[in-house]
């Protein structure tokens, strides 16, 4: 006996009690991904260095604890990105932080500031010591990093004003290295 090809593909045709039981496990698994995250990471700096005491470790400074030198016309300010390490050497970390004004649209400038302690105490806090990029460059930073204590930092920027605020066309790659007292900036490609 001959039969049809549609007959023996009968059973290949979905029905939506098939569908439903297909989104039905597929929520299931993506539900049990959510919940089963691994721990959080977390590291201690060694405690080497002058300025802090034998077997503790000294604390960078809170970027939330300052007021930025920025002008908002009113709005606040918000700090996009922190990265710490030693930059000087003297074995304290110090934090460096992007901050902005928050605007209702578009891409804000940039600033990047350089914090350190304030001084002896847990209350001391933190004072603003340099500033790595001004926000009139009109620059946002993507990247930002501390190794080695060097600063490298992915700036985005426009080439003109006909560029849309939210898409920025250019991209430059710097580093910050500490010399003589200063922060010297190059090109990251130069700086090695």
């Amino acid at each position: 006996m001959q039969t049809s090809a549609a007959s023996d593909l009968a059973h290949t045709h979905a029905r939506p009690t098939h569908w439903l039981a297909t989104a039905t496990a597929l929520a299931g698994v993506v539900t049990l991904a959510a919940l089963a995250q691994p721990a959080p990471a977390t590291a201690t700096l060694p405690a080497t260095g002058t300025g802090t005491a034998v077997g503790t470790v000294a604390q960078a400074p809170d970027a939330a604890s300052i007021t930025y030198p920025l002008t908002c016309a009113g709005a606040p300010t918000a700090v996009a990105r922190t990265v710490t390490g030693d930059l000087d050497g003297d074995g304290r970390p110090e934090t460096v932080a992007a901050a902005h004004c928050r605007a209702g649209s578009g891409t804000p400038p940039h600033g990047l500031y350089v914090l350190t302690s304030g001084g002896a105490g847990a209350g001391a806090g933190a004072r603003l010591v340099a500033t790595l990029l001004d926000p009139a460059d009109t620059r946002t930073v993507g990247d930002l990093a501390v190794r080695d204590g060097v600063v490298t930092a992915t700036l985005l920027g426009y080439s003109s004003t006909d560029v849309p605020r939210c898409c920025p066309d250019e991209r430059e790659a710097v580093e910050w290295r500490w010399r003589g007292g200063t922060f010297l900036r190059t090109s990251a490609t130069e700086g090695r």
